[in-house]
């Protein structure tokens, strides 16, 4: 209990949100973390270890659970079962967190939510969880696609996939750094002030900054209680992005008045960057689906006050007549399975089926119609992803091709040599994660023929 708040009975609060009533993982921890910006840094970082961890381990949690326990895990209710999932990671992967304190909490945790004759269980399965996790038998190696399920805690429908698709090493080393903890990565946005200076001020309040790979204003920082706490934030010198999606202004690269429309905006951050790339002059575009999506966007464009870009709400799957023919460049990031960026966004994986993915190549097809329709003869579509679905990505990258007049266009004059490779002279690149130091994610440059 801190400053009257029991951290473990609001972790049990953000796991059911996102596990019982499918609330973005990413979306309920930010909202609750930025309500709870007066708790000690200790205990954010706690409320956000045990809540990301217990669902990037969730599938291995459970088979643990599974060894100990005679009810399994989908039998039962969901509060014990994301109280005793979250004792287990802190059993097995907090130290700091002494096992006598992770089992009475539980115990006090489970009575408090009204299963007062369920507290014997939940004791005594973690008791027995922890005299016992160094007896637990995992699946071995040779049968590799269970042993990666369990050992990293990934569907076995992916594993299957990636195996065929990348091979063992591959798969295995993209399954690591989905569970591997990620500093928040920032663009200097220094168009608009000298990027030194960024780094300074950054440095001057305890931040520490380490270079990102790839692009040249990109950085790591950690080491920070809160973005909002930083003055390069609320001065609108940095902007929260991943390298991946850097990469997409920067594969654009568009020049000074030009008109971009950027089809999926939402939360804007591509927005901005093509913004800063046009220095002020030529206008963005911005578009979503939904009021609150576009209010995501307004809220970049007002606090950064730019003033050659603006947001509304569009059907990216609608034509827009004013628009046919009318942009030099049209980015159509994709709504995707998000594969690529499961070490953000954890319970991704919990969510995915087959017939989803077919359902989102349908959509993604109906959205590519339309923006290749906006580009203007001999203007450029930015198609983009942030998954590393071949069916995706690849396949549709085929089917523009060869439904529409669009030619591909090496990437190599656009990115660092480092990501120079036999695809980006054909015009797309296919980032993987452990095998790049970023998210996966896809982006391929196309030219309309006249």
């Amino acid at each position: 209990m801190t400053n009257g708040v029991n951290l473990r009975e609001l972790i049990l609060e953000i796991l059911l949100e996102i596990t019982e009533e499918g609330e973005p993982s990413h979306v309920v921890l930010g909202q609750v973390l930025t309500k709870y910006q007066f708790l000690p840094r200790q205990d954010r970082a706690f409320i956000t270890r045990v809540c990301e961890g217990t669902l990037e381990y969730q599938i291995q949690l459970d088979y643990i659970l599974n060894c100990f326990s005679k009810v399994k895990v989908d039998k039962m209710k969901a509060p014990v079962r994301e109280i005793l999932r979250s004792g287990v990671y802190q059993l097995k992967y907090m130290d700091s967190v002494p096992d006598s304190a992770v089992c009475n909490e539980a115990v006090k945790l489970a009575q408090k939510k009204g299963f007062y004759n369920l507290k014997g269980f939940v004791n005594g399965v973690l008791r027995n969880v922890a005299r016992n996790l160094d007896k637990v038998e995992y699946p071995s190696r040779e049968n590799m696609a269970e042993y990666l399920s369990v050992r990293y805690s990934m569907p076995m429908m992916l594993v299957k996939r990636w195996l065929k698709e990348y091979g063992k090493d591959i798969t295995e080393m993209m399954l690591a750094d989905f569970l591997k903890e990620r500093p928040t990565t920032v663009r200097c946005r220094e168009y608009l002030r000298d990027r030194q200076k960024i780094l300074d001020s950054l440095k001057d309040q305890g931040v520490t900054v380490e270079k990102a790979p790839y692009v040249e204003n990109a950085y790591y920082i950690s080491d920070y209680n809160h973005i909002l706490t930083l003055d390069a934030f609320l001065k609108g010198d940095i902007q929260v992005q991943d390298v991946s999606s850097m990469l997409v202004g920067e594969i654009a690269s568009p020049k000074k008045g030009d008109y971009v429309i950027d089809m999926c905006a939402a939360p804007g951050g591509k927005t901005v960057h093509i913004a800063d790339k046009l220095s002020g002059y030529g206008m963005v575009d911005a578009r979503d689906v939904s009021d609150y999506k576009v209010s995501l966007i307004q809220d970049n464009i007002s606090r950064l006050e730019l003033i050659n870009a603006q947001a509304k709400v569009q059907d990216a799957t609608v034509q827009d007549e004013e628009s046919l023919e009318r942009a030099d460049i049209v980015i159509a990031d994709v709504p995707c399975s998000g594969y690529g960026v499961m070490g953000k966004k954890p319970d991704i994986k919990y969510r995915i089926s087959e017939s989803k993915e077919d359902e989102l190549v349908i959509l993604q097809r109906k959205i590519l119609n339309q923006a290749v329709r906006y580009v203007k003869p001999q203007g450029t579509l930015i198609f983009s992803t942030c998954t590393i679905s071949r069916k995706e990505n690849q396949n549709n990258l085929k089917w523009l091709l060869e439904n529409y007049p669009l030619e591909c266009e090496s990437l190599d004059a656009y990115i660092s040599k480092e990501l120079h490779s036999e695809t980006t002279k054909r015009g797309y690149l296919q980032l993987l994660p452990g095998i790049h130091q970023c998210d996966g994610f896809f982006v391929a440059r196309l030219r309309k023929r006249a």
